[in-house]
């Protein structure tokens, strides 16, 4: 009986020290924002508002790839914290634009100053340019890796369906 041929593989696998250090960063991040009343999706959402200047309940639904429907509840729950303000539309009555309040601007500031805090926690092993290297790494796999994926699967590559719903492609 022959053995099986041998496959070089790297010495390093990176999926589980990255899964590793996602779950650290996302159960620090959620223990540090609970206590400022907020979740993940709401800090999302905030960052977006904020970037935007307010957005359209539609088009915030959209940049969230949420449901319409998810997005009310969502922002029913910054409403209720007064972290959000929704107003008609002057231009079109059936439409909301929702937009920060100054306490949702403080609640953000607040989370941000949190979330650097477990980064720093999380990530305190490395100086300030391996954190900008790892960064720069992490954006380049990214865009880049769902770009190659796309490219392969235009050639009939097995990365056909690394492409299925990805807007790159």
């Amino acid at each position: 009986m022959t053995s099986p041929p041998a496959v070089e593989q790297p010495v390093h696998r990176c999926g589980a020290l990255l899964e590793y250090l996602a779950r650290r960063l996302r159960l620090r991040s959620e223990s540090v924002l609970a206590p400022l009343g907020l979740r993940p999706r709401h800090l999302v959402a905030l960052t977006v508002l904020r970037a935007r200047g307010g957005s359209t309940q539609q088009a915030l639904a959209s940049t969230l790839e949420m449901d319409g429907t998810n997005v009310v509840g969502l922002l029913n729950d910054l409403e209720a914290e007064k972290l959000i303000e929704r107003r008609r539309s002057p231009e079109d009555r059936r439409r909301h634009i929702v937009e920060l309040t100054e306490a949702g601007v403080e609640r953000l500031a607040s989370a941000e100053c949190a979330l650097a805090a477990v980064e720093d926690e999380v990530l305190g092993a490395l100086d300030h340019d391996q954190r900008e290297t790892l960064y720069g790494l992490l954006q380049q796999v990214a865009t880049g890796g769902v770009e190659a994926a796309c490219v392969e699967a235009d050639t009939g590559g097995a990365g056909a369906a690394a492409c299925d719903g990805v807007p790159l492609c």
